[in-house]
């Protein structure tokens, strides 16, 4: 654990990779825990040691929310825009592309794959809190930034006292910017990418990996991060420009490595991924070859 004044950070096992996240304890007369993604034992000594008293998610994907079931009478928050999506699995369904490839079986075959305790992470969210609006929790002042792009409703916290924002998936990995849910948007990530460097801190914690930057390292970091958005624009441009279909070009890996992609879920997110570059740089191409041909 590191500490800044009232702020603990945890860790998520394996450096806080996927499935798991960074959480931070705000350690005031008011215990509170943002995301839940850290490791399970840590958390349940602190829980035991401290009390957690009020979890806050900053979105709803569940490597952040990954805990949450392990503290089943403790309040849960969630940002208002993705509160409606938890309440059903078809919701989180839409919002993860898997209606929009696979259509209502492709739901179907996902709600079975699903383990009991990814949704009651989301079932057991009871209540929201409001963007940009100063909360204080014994002393502790935090402003849940709205920084929409990895999701439509993601929040960033913000501990303008402190100087100190919580950037969850602005993450600085090398895999790049992840929009690829169908609620996901590149331009509003840059964008948010932008606001984050704009604020007046000097300590970026991310979600995932290596964690703790200061203001210049990170600005440095988000230069090379968002330029991945643009590489997969110019191959993607490339691979169109040979005549390749979209079933093709989303078997080559632009996204996650080719050997992943018999996963369904990365399958899923890498045609989503796709179709949100070919829209941004307005193209279209035909969705297999036997499209092609009726074309002609």
């Amino acid at each position: 654990m590191e500490r800044i004044g009232p702020i603990i950070i945890l860790e998520g096992p394996n450096h806080s990779k996927v499935p798991y996240s960074r959480s931070l304890f705000i350690d005031s007369g008011e215990k509170v825990l943002i995301d839940s993604g850290a490791e399970a034992k840590t958390l349940l000594n602190l829980n035991q040691e401290k009390g957690i008293g009020l979890i806050i998610n900053t979105h709803y994907h569940p490597d952040h929310t990954t805990h949450n079931h392990l503290f089943p009478d403790t309040e849960k928050w969630i940002n208002p825009i993705e509160f409606d999506i938890t309440r059903t699995v078809e919701g989180v369904a839409r919002v993860n592309g898997i209606y929009q490839e696979w259509g209502t079986l492709g739901i179907e075959r996902w709600k079975k794959s699903l383990p009991q305790e990814m949704i009651q992470n989301l079932t057991g969210i009871t209540g929201t809190y409001e963007y940009e609006t100063e909360y204080v929790f014994e002393g502790v002042k935090v402003s849940f930034l709205h920084t929409p792009g990895h999701t439509s409703g993601l929040a960033c916290p913000y501990f303008p006292e402190w100087g100190v924002v919580f950037c969850s998936d602005y993450d600085m990995t090398s895999f790049g910017p992840w929009y690829n849910g169908t609620d996901g948007d590149i331009d509003a990530f840059v964008a948010s990418g932008k606001r984050l460097l704009s604020l007046d801190a000097d300590t970026y914690i991310t979600g995932h990996q290596k964690g703790i930057f200061s203001k210049q390292e990170f600005q440095k970091s988000m230069e090379r991060y968002l330029a991945i958005i643009d590489r997969r624009d110019e191959m993607i441009e490339r691979y169109v420009r040979q005549g390749l279909t979209f079933e093709e070009l989303s078997n080559i890996g632009i996204f996650y490595p080719k050997k992943n992609l018999n996963n369904a879920i990365y399958r899923t997110w890498e045609r989503i991924g796709i179709r949100k570059h070919l829209l941004r740089l307005g193209l279209t191409l035909p969705e297999t070859t036997l499209d092609l041909v009726k074309s002609k």
